[in-house]
């Protein structure tokens, strides 16, 4: 366990002995802390950086240091060498970029596009929290992309800190095997170190300095017959997942602690376990065994030995191997404006190639784009290279088009990889600049932020004239705000905000469009039949073509579906989007002169406004999935809260002296939940929400909603 001496410029370093990977956890389990700990001890940083302090290296901008939350993923690369005898991998130098995401359901997208291009993950959960809400978020976008992890059980330290429990809850709540690799010495302000149950190595910090010093001893006496058991239970696991381990396992012989470790490390990458290790980052105890089995278990490129996609010109499905003389791949995931060099796109390189002068192909937008130079990140430091490799992870500048999960690849061998999806935005801000000087600066500044995050749109209300900006939260938009009189020097000021409220239909209508308009000469003649259906909830908008003898030309088509989508944004019963229904363009008439693009487009808008009214349409709200934790003696205030605020409540859990309550409850009722949750409980209480999913607002509530809308239904 050791930092190695060697320095980023030196790059050479093979593809196996690379590791891209990302910490990921709930928000306050402490990712940021075990990271800059990971940075001191690989010698990337000479000193340790402290969230309160408001140093770290990883959360670099103001806000992040102001409130001591992550907010964009930093990227950096450090490494570390391997000497252990055993590992399942050569002793050495190893390369690891890291990825440190934001822990606060606001900023998801920043976890989903980290996940989309890693190979490994931490998941760092709290001791005395075990698994909580977030944390199964972040556990689920992982599987999606199937990202082989490791668990670090931090805050041993913590009062209440009970590692066994968050074991059963990594079971229960996250469907995960663990293996559990290190066990705690002590608990709460006795934790000092960590049993290395294979080797029965007891590790000791003598103090919370800086923690780089422990000292190897035999497992204490007093924990022999925990660590035997443990120990057993391990190795029974191990051996379940490789057929010779097992043969060795039922015949009584004990395989060698090498072949278990090459065992562990295959089935961690094949996703059949997943190793726990314990530690206090803030303690700085416990991180050097973690480091280890960064480089240890999770997968290099290599091992992750293809990627899929399809080649656009055929449609068929393709592979690349992650080697540098396969073709060009690469996918772009995170768009930033750097005051000094522009935009940045981050890529990652799955294979080939890219020089600094380059020229690449933008699969997904169709365009070429030149790379005129290249950067390694460490958090917002950037250090120029010449030339990147397959398994990397870079920055470029020079893209003007390419945006978050483009594929990026060579024009002579195309391919499509699959794309990164992100939730729809749930809260909504009026926003308007102070001065007319800002005026042009701020639909500046708000493009530059929607290009960097995709969960963040604009919109300008035709009515009004007001620009509407829509995101994750409150905190989420407010960030936004903030930045942008700190970045781009405007001052706005926003209104209240309001709920992303949507509309959808209930019963299957027919109905007819029809746009005659003749005014000298030339005239205009668009007609069509519009068929609208529900769809399930959340299975958004499906256009069918079934127009049979050309009653309607194949050219004016598409133009029909345009109107029918532009006329969606607006929905009947009070102007919100109209979502989740299925349109079929059944029947027309055209003019062989007068019929147009224009016509037909007008022609298909009228038609879906026409039908909606007739399919029974209704108001849908987004519903938040809440967890209150609060002390006991408040859980009868907090339900009865939660009632009067249209909850369903789910059911409640013990965790120590806490009680967990899991509501469903309408994002409307929730404004200013924080300070009346404060003054219910004492200020003991905390909550945590996450957007769930659309339903029905009641009926009674709607007609107020349309009311204040101005726009009741004809």
């Amino acid at each position: 366990m050791a930092a190695s001496d060697i320095k980023t410029k030196n790059r050479d370093v093979p593809l196996d002995r690379v590791r891209n990977i990302g910490i990921i956890a709930h928000i306050d389990a402490g990712k940021t802390t075990t990271t800059e700990r990971i940075l001191f001890y690989t010698g990337k940083s000479y000193k340790i950086g402290d969230i309160d302090e408001g140093d770290t290296q990883m959360d670099w901008m103001e806000q992040e240091k102001e409130r001591g939350i992550t907010i964009v993923s930093a990227a950096t690369t450090t490494f570390w060498t391997v000497e252990d005898p055993n590992s399942p991998i050569p002793t050495g130098s190893y390369r690891v970029n890291i990825i440190d995401t934001p822990g606060h359901v606001d900023f998801t997208a920043e976890v989903e596009r980290s996940l989309r291009v890693l190979d490994g993950a931490v998941t760092v959960l709290d001791a005395e929290e075990t698994v909580q809400s977030q944390t199964e978020t972040v556990w689920r976008q992982a599987d999606k992309y199937n990202v082989p992890r490791i668990i670090f059980v931090n805050k041993n330290d913590k009062l209440g800190a009970n590692f066994e429990g968050t074991i059963k809850a990594i079971i229960e709540r996250l469907g995960a095997n663990p293996a559990v690799m290190a066990y705690p010495i002590g608990a709460e302000h006795e934790f000092k170190g960590v049993v290395l149950l294979l080797e029965r190595q007891a590790l000791i910090w003598q103090g919370d300095e800086t923690g780089a010093k422990f000292t190897v001893e035999e497992a204490p006496q007093a924990m022999k017959e925990t660590v035997e058991k443990w120990r057993a239970k391990l190795i029974e696991q191990i051996c379940e997942t490789d057929d010779q381990l097992i043969e060795k396992f039922l015949a009584g012989e004990e395989p060698t602690i090498a072949e278990l470790k090459a065992a562990l490390r295959r089935a961690v990458i094949a996703y059949k376990l997943v190793p726990v290790y314990a530690g206090a980052s803030l303690r700085n105890k416990g991180v050097q065994p973690m480091l280890d089995a960064i480089v240890e278990y999770l997968p290099s490129p290599v091992d992750i030995d293809h990627v899929s996609g399809i080649n656009p010109r055929t449609g068929e499905t393709v592979t690349r191997k992650t080697i540098n003389e396969e073709p060009f791949t690469a996918l772009s995931f995170k768009i930033q404006t750097d005051p000094h060099v522009g935009r940045l796109t981050y890529t990652r390189i799955y294979s080939g190639t890219l020089k600094s002068g380059d020229t690449i192909y933008n699969v997904s937008k169709e365009r070429e784009e030149r790379v005129s130079r290249m950067l390694l990140m460490h958090a917002n430091k950037r250090e120029e290279i010449d030339q990147a490799f397959a398994g990397e992870i870079v920055a470029l500048v020079g893209l003007k088009d390419t945006t978050t999960g483009n594929t990026l690849s060579s024009k002579a061998n195309p391919i499509v990889m699959e794309s990164i999806t992100f939730p729809e935005p749930v809260i909504s801000l009026a926003i308007e600049p102070k001065t007319k000087s800002d005026q042009e600066k701020m639909g500046y500044a708000l493009n530059k932020l929607s290009d960097e995050d995709p969960t963040f749109k604009i919109k300008t209300n035709h009515e009004t004239g007001q620009t509407i900006i829509s995101g994750m939260g409150e905190l989420h938009l407010e960030i936004i705000v903030d930045r942008m009189k700190r970045e781009f020097h405007v001052e706005a000021s926003t209104g209240a905000p309001q709920v992303a409220y949507k509309e959808t239909v209930k019963k299957l209508a027919e109905g007819e469009g029809k746009y005659i308009r003749q005014s000298g000469g030339r005239g205009q003649y668009g007609h069509c039949f519009i068929r609208i259906e529900p769809q399930p909830r959340g299975a958004g908008y499906e256009f069918v073509d079934a127009i049979k003898g050309g009653a309607i030309p194949n050219e004016f088509i598409p133009a029909v579906e345009k109107g029918v989508r532009e006329a969606m944004e607006n929905g009947v019963i009070a102007g919100y989007p109209l979502v989740d229904l299925k349109a079929t363009l059944y029947d027309g008439t055209y003019h062989d002169v007068d019929s147009s693009e224009m016509a037909f487009k007008i022609a298909g808008s009228m038609a879906l406004q026409s039908v909606s009214k007739k399919a029974d349409p209704v108001l849908l709200e987004p519903i938040m999935k809440v967890e209150v934790s609060t002390p006991d003696d408040f859980m009868g205030d907090v339900i009865g809260d939660l009632s009067s605020k249209r909850a369903q409540i789910l059911g409640t859990d013990k965790r120590g002296n806490l009680t967990i309550i899991n509501a469903y409850v309408p994002l409307a009722e929730l404004s200013g939940y924080a300070t009346k949750l404060r003054s219910l409980t004492q200020g003991r209480a905390s909550y945590y929400m996450e957007p769930s999913h659309y339903e029905e607002v009641p009926k009674n509530i709607a007609e107020g909603i349309i009311a204040k809308s101005g726009k009741a239904q004809a």
